[in-house]
């Protein structure tokens, strides 16, 4: 199978580089130094289920030296998106699968607003890693896994296909009964901490540490749920409860990806997380007054941050 992991950061590397080393002919798209050493090295992991080096088929920045993929993996961030999207047209093929593993619960909506909805698959990760250096991927915790489906969660032949390709890797997969309930579910839990993360800039257990700020985190949650409903998703209370269960089970000095981009004044998921939820509460006749206050405080920052990249 031809596989093209596209950006290869924490997500991308790990899983690009898993794959690669099970066999496959994985080409990455990179940038900067990073594609520099992995061109001259290859991609180096360091992993809490064992280290490895692999040299992928072909590592560049321009998409017009990669093979038509048979499959295409998404390590990008959900705002990169429709940019991405449109440098893939010219290399997806009939039958090419597109497979976004970012966070956010409208990567699928957003695909298919630029690409044919026939080569679009739903799906969503777990993994704590990172580019620890250039040509160097470090995952830290968790065990890596990655959900995906048909958005109308059949369970067509190419799903099967990718769960195969992924098990040959040894990486775990599920294809869930919900695919969509499942990314509401990540969303919920990454939106109710990355964006108050932002604002407060201290780790999540300071955050719940606070009476004030809990019982703001946990009405953010709640404003999130009933988007979530209203949009059709099959969210309730025990979601809601799941989720702090995990905030609460988070080690002391733990911060979101999201939150430390905006902490160091990076273009962040702001507008894909808190500020999607304003925008579809609008649109749907929710309030969402705290993610409001959450996104305009953090707007500044980040249409700085965008200007500035």
């Amino acid at each position: 199978m031809e596989i093209l992991v596209y950006g290869i950061g924490g997500v991308g590397g790990y899983f690009g580089g898993r794959l690669a080393n099970a066999g496959h002919n994985v080409s990455m798209i990179a940038r900067g130094e990073h594609l520099r050493q992995i061109q001259k090295h290859g991609l180096e992991v360091e992993s809490i289920k064992g280290d490895f080096k692999v040299k992928p088929k072909i590592a560049t920045s321009d998409i017009s030296e990669v093979p038509k993929p048979d499959l295409i993996i998404l390590g990008i961030k959900s705002w990169q998106i429709p940019s991405v999207a449109a440098e893939l047209m010219s290399i997806i093929g009939e039958n090419t699968i597109v497979l976004p593993l970012q966070n956010g619960a409208d990567n699928y909506e957003k695909l298919i607003e630029v690409l044919p909805e026939k080569n679009i698959l739903a799906g969503l990760c777990f993994i704590v890693s990172f580019i620890e250096k250039p040509g160097k991927i470090k995952h830290a915790a968790y065990e890596p896994k990655i959900v995906f489906g048909e958005n109308n969660n059949s369970k067509s032949d190419r799903v099967m296909k990718v769960h195969d390709v992924l098990d040959e890797a040894g990486i775990e997969n599920n294809i869930p009964e919900n695919i969509q309930l499942e990314i509401w579910k990540k969303f919920l839990f990454i939106a109710t901490i990355s964006g108050i993360g932002g604002l407060t800039r201290v780790p999540i257990d300071k955050i719940r540490d606070s009476e004030y700020l809990n019982k703001m985190m946990r009405d953010s949650a709640k404003e999130i749920i009933q988007v979530g409903k209203a949009k059709g998703v099959p969210l309730s209370e025990k979601h809601l409860e799941m989720v702090f269960e995990i905030i609460n089970s988070q080690p002391k000095g733990t911060t979101a990806s999201t939150q430390r981009d905006i902490m160091n004044g990076k273009p962040s998921e702001l507008e894909n997380f808190n500020g999607f939820i304003v925008k579809e509460g609008e649109k749907l006749g929710v309030k969402t007054s705290v993610n409001r206050y959450i996104y305009e405080c953090l707007k500044p920052m980040e249409s700085a941050a965008r200007k500035s990249k």
